[in-house]
């Protein structure tokens, strides 16, 4: 089935064109009939397999229609709530492009920005609110964001904002919505906890859909481990680069302090980059993300803030240069490459310290990570980059210091 058979707006298909989706994926396929029906949901489905545009189209195309019998503006009718300040703003980049043809008009409010250009926007009317839980309470309590006329409520990576400790938000806030609204609930991983707060949240009937294979990770993304020694991994990761120069490349790490430092090795071997992670405010956070996005800079050196949510579609590489400490940030970090159709590589790098948590994370997928076997020779050629590049630096040192005991002869001389 195509998106042109689906009984949706034109103007909604054209902005399916406009963006290049021909037909759904699983989760669309399964989610867009039943959302349209205004059945509450419960879906669970891996990263990148277009979580975002399954509820994105159904909800603009009955706000646009409803929008279409409307003489005056009517105040929010979906909130969408997100985790972090980059999801939101992803998920407001699909509904800007989908609805791009249509009057339907959207607005992300994350904290970390001045706030009066979002209420400045929010008293010209708009139709749906994406946002993080911070902002979008300090807003409504303001009363600068009116919720009694919500129809939908959409609570985006469900299971991360459980992490994150927002539940009691989740439950506050529904206690400000209409009773009589459609909920849909988006999780990549479900649990007994998660289950218990969904049901508590949508209606008993919700229909519920789960893609979960018996591999977590999806099939197109071909993902390894390499068995390195920690002082060795920048050697590793630079030899990466200079096999895929033309490759866009994220780099997983575990500290923003080491985030920093790896910037660093990499910068003392001409190699560019950027680091994005929590010490950075929003503007710095947004600017690096489209540099990384636009292709400015190949390489991206991140924290966990970008583990989850974060849709630039042509990231060939994501390589763990860390494990991560959750088993289940694993496929989170890799689900960042082979997004929907594209294919993509993962590697992690683990060391000694670090098998423990690997088997925890093999636990987690219930199946061993392909081993990329490395002989002696090519670890020991790897390494001997360094190697060569110390004793480089020490012959140009020695030639400068015979150079200078040269003059100091001549100059006895004189």
């Amino acid at each position: 089935m195509k998106f042109e058979d689906y009984h949706i707006s034109p103007k909604i298909k054209k902005g399916l064109f406009y963006l290049g989706f021909k037909r759904p994926t699983d989760i669309q396929y399964k989610s867009i009939p039943n959302i349209l029906k205004g059945e509450d949901l419960l879906a669970v489905a891996q990263t990148g397999t277009g979580k975002t545009a399954a509820f994105a189209i159904p909800v603009l195309d009955m706000i646009y229609h409803k929008k279409l019998n409307q003489r005056r503006a009517t105040g929010v009718k979906c909130l969408v709530l997100a985790p972090t300040h980059e999801l939101a703003i992803q998920i407001g980049e699909v509904f800007t492009k989908i609805s791009k043809y249509t009057t339907v008009r959207t607005i992300v409010l994350i904290g970390g920005v001045k706030q009066d250009p979002q209420i400045e926007q929010l008293n010209k009317g708009v139709d749906v609110v994406i946002a993080t839980p911070g902002r979008m309470f300090d807003l409504i309590s303001q009363g600068h964001l009116i919720t009694h006329q919500i129809e939908i409520l959409v609570l985006d990576e469900a299971d991360h904002m459980l992490d994150l400790g927002f539940i009691k938000d989740i439950q506050d806030l529904v206690k400000k919505l209409p009773k009589r609204k459609q909920t849909l609930f988006f999780s990549a991983t479900i649990n007994d906890k998660i289950k218990k707060i969904a049901y508590s949240i949508v209606r008993q009937n919700a229909i519920r859909i789960q893609l979960s294979p018996k591999d977590p990770v999806a099939q197109n993304i071909d993902h390894a481990v390499l068995f390195v020694e920690m002082d060795h991994k920048r050697f590793f990761l630079e030899r990466v680069i200079h096999e895929n120069p033309e490759a866009k490349i994220l780099v997983f790490v575990r500290t923003k302090v080491r985030a920093e430092r790896v910037m660093k090795a990499m910068e003392r071997v001409d190699i560019s980059s950027l680091t994005i992670h929590g010490d950075k405010d929003q503007k710095e956070r947004s600017k690096v993300l489209n540099e990384f996005r636009d292709g400015s800079i190949k390489l991206l050196i991140a924290t966990d803030v970008t583990a989850r949510g974060i849709d630039i579609p042509d990231i060939q590489i994501v390589i763990n240069y860390d494990l991560p400490e959750e088993a289940e940030n694993y496929v989170h970090r890799v689900g960042r490459t082979g997004r929907g159709t594209n294919k993509g590589h993962a590697y992690s790098f683990c060391a000694e310290e670090e098998k423990e948590t690997l088997d925890l994370i093999q636990t987690f997928l219930t199946k061993e990570i392909k081993v990329l076997e490395l002989d002696k020779t090519e670890y020991g050629d790897t390494v001997k980059i360094e190697r060569d590049r110390k004793n480089d630096y020490l012959a140009i040192m020695d030639e400068i210091e015979a150079f200078e005991n040269r003059k100091k002869r001549k100059n006895k001389k004189k």
